[in-house]
């Protein structure tokens, strides 16, 4: 590696024959000085790395135990301030006098695995121009087990100097970053800028360039807000054909008092479209189909209405794009829009035994990165590898949406999941890339189990099986299926439990009317679930009656919600048995538990005829009561459907696999949007 201490515009920009030297990534600072987000983006605390998984064992919750006693080991030595005038732009951070700043930080420092893993670059140059006498950078690597080494240094001699690293990515085969740390000597540090860049054959040195879809309904101001983040990044403006806001709602964004600023801030870039609500795959579906159509954009990114973004990732993940040696999706991170330094998705697998969608091997969920930073936290060192990446920030290239067709007609949920194992068999990978990411509502807060979601995320999941799972009648499927439909009958989640069997019937009716249903399933089943008790949601508690129980608890003790596998296994056999049994009279008019939704196990609300049940988002809750009756009949139709189920898997799965090629296929969405396209609503 070469250091260059002070350097001319010629030498920085200099690059062999045949070759251009790009931009990769830049240091940034967040937008409005937000100090919420601050740590994510520079770091004053030492690094402290927490114990390898070999020392404290292999198991998550031995690594969730470290990781907890690191954290309060961290915050007792106290966490250093980081005041906003520190931030003196977008690209410049001041350093006090006599501090260090680490930008080893989620948005600054270099993924250096991911490039040695998926693109052409070999080398990266890191240029850092620095102000401030006497102040230094320090120049990091990490290795996958999250061991650190100083590279190199330099230091400012009069008052200010540009400073460059040539780096190889050699040694990042299974993990590790690059990063810098400023010091500050006698006077104040201002890093006014940072970048890393490339040499790159001039064949691969031009960028591509995006069509952004962002499906929307009934969120017009969260919408108009993304559309102004987009629209004043002027980061994005060479890279942007064009953003699509497919509007199915009827609260329009357009009538969003934050609208005319966005539309302004695009300058002619924004197209709204207006059509039915045929769900999030509909939507997304529409703006890779105008992506297609329109073809001068080499992706589509898809992005949720309802995110905060940072621009500066749509335009890494498009460079990150135009360099891999082969053509990849790349996917954002997201953080939670409620605690922002909290990584929620790192990146996704979809397991192909139980095919469930789940955090990759060796992610950790809801990491706070504002009390343990990246260069404290082993397991962000090793490089994470996907089945897919969530649609709240995707970028899928072109060349696969023609290749492979376009989103399943799921409506909503598995749509993202599906496309990236579609998109793995066709030799398409996906990448989920850090340093690019937005800040999104976790589905942890989210109803989604039980309520009319309940469905799509059943009918969904076994068609993405029957269509892509190598095991007989999709490994746990069908089992884990029935296991589920017993739990939620034993709880008293009666419309659930007929919303998942809808689900099922749907599945066995075949790939053939999936298009149809887009616009009619959601009114179905909010009709169908009328007149189940666990479906009628209060938000007001004083509409419940009294809590009243028939006796005592047992030595005054509530069942816990928290119980061991083995007394587990003996309630899943009690239960089912005791639904059997009439309820107490006095439970069906006043509940004999009230149970928060944090405790609302199966083997808790199955104890009791009948409870006040609250929901995960806290809005509401709902009186559930136990009827023999509706549960003997629920049974008997739950254990004949998934008799028909595993006997007929293996044809089924040949009918969906068959019918791909059509279903999500250009042409085929093309007359769902009929009545949307030619003499539908028109489009601004």
């Amino acid at each position: 590696m070469t250091v260059t201490h002070t350097q001319t515009q010629a030498e920085a920009e200099s690059h062999a024959p045949g070759t251009k030297r790009v931009l990769l990534m830049r240091q940034i600072m967040p937008a409005n000085r937000d100090t919420d987000v601050i740590r994510l983006y520079v770091d004053p605390d030492p690094a402290a790395l927490d114990a390898d998984k070999f020392e404290i064992g292999h198991t998550k919750a031995a690594q969730e135990a470290n990781a907890i006693a690191t954290r309060m080991q961290n915050a007792a030595r106290g966490i250093k301030p980081i005041h906003p005038d520190q931030i003196e732009s977008r690209t410049a951070f001041r350093v006090e006098q006599g501090e260090t700043i680490s930008f080893g930080t989620y948005f600054n420092a270099f993924p250096a695995s991911y490039w040695r893993r998926h693109t052409i670059v070999d080398t990266v140059r890191l240029t850092v121009h620095l102000e401030g006498k006497g102040a230094t950078v320090i120049v990091y690597k990490s290795m996958a087990n999250g061991r650190s080494q100083r590279v190199d240094s330099a230091s400012v001699e009069e008052k200010a100097g540009d400073f460059s690293f040539d780096l190889p990515l050699k040694p990042f085969v299974d993990g590790g970053w690059y990063w810098y740390d400023v010091v500050a000597a006698d006077e104040e540090a201002l890093v006014t800028d940072a970048e890393w860049t490339a040499e790159v054959p001039t064949d691969r040195a031009q960028h591509g360039t995006v069509t952004i879809g962002i499906t929307t309904m009934n969120r017009q101001d969260f919408c108009a807000k993304l559309l102004a983040q987009l629209g004043e990044s002027g980061t994005l403006d060479a890279y942007l054909d064009e953003v699509l806001v497919m509007e199915q709602g009827k609260e329009k964004v357009v009538d969003s008092a934050y609208f005319p600023e966005a539309e302004k801030a695009l300058g002619g870039r924004l197209r709204i479209i207006e059509q039915g609500n045929i769900g999030g795959s509909g939507g997304f579906a529409r703006a890779q189909y105008e992506g297609l159509k329109a073809g001068r954009s080499t992706y589509v990114m898809m992005l949720d209405d309802d995110v905060e973004c940072e621009p500066e990732g749509i335009v890494r993940a498009i460079t990150f794009g135009d360099l891999c040696r082969k053509t990849t999706i790349v996917g954002g991170h997201m953080f939670s829009i409620f605690q922002k330094a909290q990584l929620h998705s790192f990146g996704e697998r979809v397991a192909p035994y139980t095919f469930w969608w789940g955090s990759a091997p060796g992610v950790i969920g809801s990491w706070d990165l504002a009390t343990r930073n990246i260069r404290s936290t082993r397991w962000l060192h090793a490089r994470i590898d996907v089945d897919y990446n969530g649609w709240f920030m995707c970028l899928i290239p072109t060349k696969v949406l023609a290749e492979i067709g376009l989103s399943l007609p799921l409506f909503i949920k598995w749509d993202d999941s599906e496309y990236g194992l579609r998109a793995k068999e066709a030799g398409y990978h996906t990448v989920s890339l850090p340093g690019a990411a937005v800040w999104h509502v976790p589905w942890t807060d989210k109803n989604d189990a039980l309520d009319w979601q309940a469905y799509f995320h059943v009918r969904n999941r076994f068609i993405a099986a029957l269509v892509h799972s190598q095991y007989p009648r999709g490994g746990r499927m069908v089992r884990e299926s029935l296991n589920h439909q017993i739990k939620h009958l034993v709880s008293m989640q009666y419309s659930t439990v007929a919303l998942r069997h809808k689900a099922l019937e749907d599945v066995l009716a075949g790939p053939e009317g999936l298009h149809d249903l887009l616009p009619t399933t959601l009114p179905e089943l909010k009709e169908l679930v009328k007149g189940y008790d666990d479906a009628a949601l209060e938000p007001d508690p004083s509409v419940f009656p009294e809590v009243k129980r028939h006796k005592l608890p047992r030595k005054g003790k509530e069942p816990s919600p928290v119980i061991s596998g083995r007394e587990a296994t003996v309630q899943a056999l009690l239960q089912p048995l005791r639904q059997l049994r009439k309820p107490r009279e006095l439970s069906h008019i006043h509940p004999e538990s009230e149970i928060p939704a944090h405790d609302a196990r199966w083997h808790k609300i199955a104890r009791y005829d009948s409870a006040i049940v609250s929901m995960p988002d806290g809005t509401a809750a709902a009186f559930y009561r136990r009827d023999r009756d509706r549960f003997v009949d629920l049974l008997k139709r739950t254990l004949a459907i998934h008799r028909v189920l595993a006997t007929d898997w293996d044809e089924l799965a040949q009918r969906y696999r068959e019918a791909m090629p059509h279903i999500t296929s250009p042409e085929a969405w093309e007359e769902t949007f009929r009545p949307w396209l030619d003499g539908g609503p028109d489009e601004q």
